[in-house]
């Protein structure tokens, strides 16, 4: 049965209750809700614990989707007791993990603002994160460093809209990837919109985010590199860049 998708509705909902609703045979436990964020789009699945009644915690490795979009599979680590059909269980999302990958993300957003090329691939991590852009002309990693900081420091709110899938095939230019296209399906998609009134960005994303661009932190483009004779490679890093030699 389709699974709620609490993080939705909450980027920040690290912890919630749900009823156990299958157990596969691998292990992997459904729920009726969960607000663990699954792998999708980039970004790594939430790890973390369900705590049992008696306070026992069964570890969790990173939350996948199943065979549909709809159903999120939480995948104990090795060792670990398997819970019964019906039984309630406490979720704890590792939170620390969790932010750190929203304020990557949002800086993907960011960069793909400061660098408005076609992406062609991305990868969100906990320290590092990689955007590809259809690009021929290089670009000078200090100068989207200044413009990335800039738009982070001036503090922009970020807030979701939500369209119907309808809407999005009608309004196919509002995606910015080439290879990766946004969760449909679901009858509704959510926009990722940075600024008032979305004036700095608006693109599909079922990925987290924090709520506005301060809390994204120092970062900077650690990295450019060539892949192909109109694909760049930018590496953004948590920090400034004199920490690459601290």
């Amino acid at each position: 049965m389709p699974t709620k998708a609490l993080y939705r509705d909450d980027f920040y909902l690290s912890t919630a209750e749900g009823t156990v609703t299958a157990v596969h045979e691998d292990g992997a436990i459904e729920l009726d809700q969960t607000c663990f964020y699954a792998t999708s789009g980039g970004q790594p699945g939430d790890t973390g614990f369900l705590e049992r009644a008696d306070g026992s915690k069964i570890l969790l490795g990173p939350t996948r989707h199943g065979a549909t979009k709809d159903i999120i599979l939480h995948v104990p680590l090795d060792g670990q007791s398997a819970p019964q059909l019906g039984e309630k269980l406490v979720l704890h999302v590792d939170w620390p993990r969790r932010y750190k990958l929203m304020r990557m993300h949002t800086a993907c957003h960011l960069l793909s603002v400061v660098c408005p090329f076609p992406i062609t691939g991305a990868a969100v991590g906990e320290d590092e994160s990689r955007v590809d852009f259809d690009m021929g002309d290089t670009v000078n990693k200090d100068e989207v460093t200044a413009k990335l900081m800039s738009l982070v420091s001036e503090n922009h709110p970020v807030f979701l809209q939500w369209i119907t899938d309808e809407e999005l095939a009608a309004n196919p230019d509002i995606v910015k990837s080439k290879n990766v296209r946004p969760p449909v399906g679901l009858g509704r998609v959510s926009l990722v919109c940075i600024g008032e009134n979305s004036a700095v960005d608006s693109q599909p994303c079922g990925g987290t985010h924090v709520s506005e661009t301060q809390e994204v932190g120092a970062v900077y483009i650690a990295r450019i590199e060539k892949k192909g004779k109109e694909n760049r490679r930018l590496r953004i890093r948590f920090g400034t860049p004199d920490s690459e030699s601290a």
